[in-house]
């Protein structure tokens, strides 16, 4: 595949827009899409204050600010996806949806289109077998937040090509990332680490071992992690861990991948992290910074 000049992302919440700003500024033209106008407009804006900060603490200069954000076209209409040579579809973690996504894109895009999918969990297979090209379909999984995270997890499907992974290799290289390699399997690398660390500790939570603040601090100083496991299932979104623990649980058949009934009770509670302002913890004002991170 010649070099990608055009990268089309779907999905303007916080990974669809980092993708996007991240492949801007990395002098790639972006099509940024989503259904919801308002969503567009907040990543537009999240974006553009981004840039703003950087050009006004000299990471960047201002004349290079300004080509980035010339680089972003935002839209609500996927047929604008016709020119793209590479697709990343960053949606929400479901797999019906993302395969009703993927028969759109695999008629709208050129036939030498590849079509990424930023899931942190579902399987690439299943993915791809709802479009015509499933050997030009592959996983990229960004983490969270995009701009900031070193990482690219690349997840090969059973048909996907050699020529389609190094693309998405040198892609991934292109943008300043380094590169890991997972096979086809529930939760892939990371997340079939992170994800039943983090239901471990909502397990030491629910049995009353200990309070959430010493869950969090006992594995902050005690292992030097730069978030407890609490906290970063807040900043990742409850619904979020909730969704890829019970793919692991059903893509690897063992039950020590069950969620924890608090996790289940805290998603049905509407008790979802920082985004809804209360999860394991209430954020009565705005969520601190923070430096480090991975996402589902």
């Amino acid at each position: 595949m010649s070099e990608v000049k055009m990268i089309a992302v779907v999905g303007g919440g916080q990974m669809g827009s980092g993708i996007a700003q991240v492949a801007a500024m990395n002098g790639i033209d972006v099509f940024l899409h989503d259904l919801d106008p308002q969503a567009l407009s907040k990543a537009s804006s999240s974006i553009s204050s981004s840039i703003h900060r950087m050009v006004s603490k000299g990471t960047i200069s201002q004349t290079a600010g300004v080509d980035v954000l010339k680089r972003l076209r935002f839209t609500s209409n996927l047929e604008d996806f016709h020119t793209a040579d590479f697709v990343i579809e960053a949606i929400v973690e479901s797999e019906d949806v993302k395969k009703s996504l993927f028969v759109k894109l695999d008629k709208i895009t050129k036939s030498s289109a590849i079509l990424a999918s930023n899931t942190s969990s579902i399987s690439i297979t299943r993915i791809a077998s709802s479009t015509t090209r499933p050997r030009q379909v592959i996983g990229m999984h960004f983490m969270n937040p995009p701009p900031v995270m070193k990482l690219i997890e690349i997840v090969r499907g059973a048909d996907t090509s050699d020529d389609t992974f190094a693309a998405t290799k040198a892609l991934s290289e292109r943008l300043g990332k380094v590169v890991i390699t997972s096979q086809d399997y529930s939760g892939f690398i990371v997340n079939r680490i992170l994800m039943p660390m983090i239901n471990e500790a909502f397990f030491t939570l629910y049995t009353g071992v200990a309070t959430k603040e010493d869950i969090d601090t006992g594995m902050k100083l005690g292992t030097n992690h730069p978030m407890g496991p609490l906290e970063l299932a807040d900043f990742i979104g409850l619904d979020v861990c909730l969704s890829i623990m019970r793919v692991l649980h059903t893509g690897l058949g063992d039950n020590k991948y069950a969620p924890c009934p608090l996790l289940v009770q805290y998603v049905d509670a509407g008790r979802l992290g920082r985004k809804r302002g209360i999860g394991v913890y209430e954020y009565s004002q705005e969520p601190r910074s923070t430096k480090s991170s991975s996402r589902l």
